[in-house]
């Protein structure tokens, strides 16, 4: 039986940390090894006990969850940063993304999506809530786009079919959909994406995301909103 994930739970209000600890504790496959009231803290427990998921809340005292966010995933070591918010439409959205973030939801989302969201966050893929990924589309369409000559630099090394793997990743595709698109086997699709991983630097499919609209790869008009 493989080890449970390590869950560090980061708020700035008691009741809402007891309650977090309270629902991940009743996951066999979960564990809580620490709580924090501010970035500080969770800076420093992040070092202490090498969380595999932290659940990170964003306005809090000392340190916020975003300057939080940025040092721990910056130490270089596996802990991915689950970012938890009261506002769907929060400007620190894109902030958050850049800062190293594998995962952004709301505080209000059900009990069992929740579980399951650091359970994908813990096993590399990154997780956007809808209204989430509609703010940052629309981030990304008050920004000029990259000119071609940026493109070209960003995805240097990128072969044709791992750029229209990247592209379809952004296009909110997931591993099953892309092997249906591009008539390959889910083996494969996942052998391109850990390819892209690897030469662009990014930790997870959040990352591809923003890097594919960042370097102009994919406009924000491109992207099939349902």
């Amino acid at each position: 039986m493989s080890e449970p994930v390590k869950v560090l739970i980061v708020d700035d209000q008691a009741l809402l940390r007891g309650s977090f600890r309270l629902l991940v504790d009743t996951a066999p496959d979960l564990t809580v090894v620490g709580e924090a009231d501010n970035g500080v803290q969770a800076v420093a427990l992040a070092a202490e006990t090498s969380p595999d998921v932290v659940l990170m809340d964003v306005r809090m005292p000392e340190m916020d969850g975003i300057e939080a966010t940025r040092r721990i995933t910056a130490a270089g070591g596996d802990t991915r940063v689950l970012i938890l918010t009261t506002f769907d439409l929060d400007a620190y959205v894109y902030a958050a993304l850049r800062a190293g973030a594998s995962g952004f939801l709301l505080k209000d989302t059900p009990p069992g999506e929740l579980l399951s969201a650091i359970r994908v966050v813990a096993a590399g893929e990154g997780l956007l809530a809808p209204s989430v990924t509609r703010r940052l589309i629309r981030e990304f369409a008050e920004r000029p786009q990259a000119p071609s000559a940026e493109l070209s630099a960003e995805l240097a090394g990128v072969t044709e079919r791992e750029r229209e793997v990247l592209t379809l990743i952004a296009k909110g595709l997931s591993n099953t959909d892309l092997a249906a698109h591009l008539h390959l086997s889910q083996a494969t699709v996942k052998t391109h994406i850990g390819r892209l991983l690897a030469k662009l630097g990014a930790r997870d499919r959040a990352q591809l995301v923003i890097i594919a609209y960042e370097s102009g790869l994919v406009g924000v008009g491109e992207r099939g909103e349902k």
